[in-house]
């Protein structure tokens, strides 16, 4: 079963990113893990390109849920071309969305998944609203 996007979906970030021999599991194929981790490096490089000047030290983003629809089975060796695209920001979150595709194979998504992120105060173990300068960075903020 797919996820329905979002109709106001804004396209933030890509990156590539190279399969290696260690993502994959005994079945032969990458893990069911490894694309968690794919999603968390693309977002976390945007994450950290828009907080750039910025302390995120004592508040900052949280993930409250994540998930994945594994549409293929990837294996190794290759490269992804992982694209992330911003929803509905709110108050104190937005949702990030996710499409993995090979970069020799265009087109072909192999998962999509998102997250929901949350601004937090780290001390006070809260949502906080998100910061001025942050929303600034959201294209539909």
């Amino acid at each position: 079963m797919r996820f329905e996007l979002p109709a106001q979906l804004h396209l933030v970030h890509e990156m590539q990113i190279q399969l290696r021999w260690g993502d994959m599991d005994a079945m032969g194929h990458v893990n069911n893990t490894m694309y968690f981790r794919y999603m968390e490096s693309v977002r976390l490089d945007w994450i950290f390109k828009a907080s750039a000047g910025h302390d995120i030290s004592r508040q900052g983003p949280v993930i409250v849920n994540a998930f994945c629809n594994f549409l293929g089975q990837l294996e190794y060796p290759g490269d992804l071309r992982v694209t992330m695209y911003l929803a509905n920001p709110g108050r104190s979150s937005f949702e990030s969305y996710h499409r993995l595709e090979r970069s020799d194979q265009p087109g072909v998504v192999w998962a999509e998944g998102g997250a929901k992120v949350v601004w937090t105060d780290y001390a006070q173990r809260k949502s906080a609203p998100l910061p001025d300068w942050f929303r600034t960075r959201l294209p539909m903020g």
